[in-house]
């Protein structure tokens, strides 16, 4: 499977056609299409495997291995405002999240009781 093909079925995967993952990316609209046949820039490939949450050697077909393995875990506080929360690439609705972040201090409270 190409370059091209790996992240059109991504997109796909998301609900995204390739218009909305370039703009994602910061990329212009039709920059994915000009994958077909040029190689994309280290910037740009690095751009849209993290719109689409894969590392950029899934996208190249380096491996199967979708998500890169690394120690440096990024660590987001739930109960930031601030934070955006994102599920499979789409963002989560700001009810939805209110309802997360109530879930998450249940959590927090039972733990500090000794209820885990």
């Amino acid at each position: 499977m190409t370059l091209f093909e790996r992240t059109k079925n991504l997109s796909k995967q998301r609900g995204w056609n390739l218009q909305t993952t370039a703009e994602k990316a910061g990329l212009s609209q039709n920059a994915i299409y000009n994958w077909k046949t040029k190689e994309p820039s280290k910037v740009s490939l690095k751009s849209v495997a993290d719109v689409l949450n894969v590392s950029t050697e899934y996208l190249l077909g380096l491996t199967d291995e979708m998500s890169p393995i690394s120690s440096d875990k990024k660590v987001a506080d739930i109960l930031d405002d601030e934070t955006i929360l994102a599920f499979d690439g789409m963002e989560i609705a700001e009810e939805d999240k209110e309802k997360l972040r109530e879930y998450a201090r249940f959590i927090i409270e039972q733990r500090q009781r000794g209820n885990k």
